[in-house]
């Protein structure tokens, strides 16, 4: 944890707050098989923080095809709310939440719609520990650029140089440091697992 006195936390949720990286990729795998696309694991956490439409758009680029945005969006968010009861929660995160849950405001910054978010957090019993969500469709300029953090700093009242946040993604790090913020680095499931 870096030093500092801060007066509000910013999470992302997929992968941070949420274990949930390895059930977006079980739905996106199943999803996309029927266009016959391919998303490579290491290429799907790299892509970690980026908007689903954004993400169909660039797989539609990549492999020459042409699959419906919207289409694609919705069948994976409902295979992903499928596999919810499997969710859990990333402990050394919650440890953070319950410890300064009451004393200091609380923001989700995601790239996920707000429909997958709030059914995360839901799942996870979590939801109402958070002052504010910004989701995809919030933003127009997605990370690593700062523009998520800072809608949620604004919403909180609270200054950039005083957000602390958690992202598992360079590009949310990326996103955090552009914003003024300090950052903390949840590692990925192989790295906390103990490999």
């Amino acid at each position: 944890m870096p030093d500092g006195a801060f007066r509000a936390y910013l999470f992302d949720c997929d992968g941070t707050i949420a274990d949930s990286m390895p059930l977006h990729y079980a739905a996106w795998k199943e999803v996309l098989a029927e266009w016959n696309c391919t998303f490579d694991e290491r290429l799907f956490y790299a892509w970690g923080g980026t908007p689903t439409a954004e993400i169909v758009s660039l797989l539609n680029q990549r492999q020459g095809l042409n699959m419906p945005v919207e289409g694609v969006i919705a069948l994976k968010e409902a295979l992903y709310c499928k596999l919810l009861p499997q969710l859990k929660a990333v402990p050394e995160v919650v440890e953070h939440i319950e410890a300064q849950h009451g004393r200091i405001p609380f923001a989700v910054v995601s790239g996920g719609t707000r429909e997958s978010v709030t059914a995360s957090l839901g799942s996870l019993k979590l939801l109402d520990r958070f002052e504010t969500l910004v989701c995809a469709g919030d933003y127009i300029k997605s990370k690593p650029d700062p523009e998520a953090f800072l809608l949620a700093a604004a919403r909180l009242t609270v200054a950039p140089s005083a957000c602390l946040v958690f992202e598992d993604t360079d590009l949310g790090i990326q996103a955090a440091t552009a914003a003024g913020m300090a950052s903390v680095k949840v590692p990925p499931p192989w790295e906390r697992n103990g490999g």
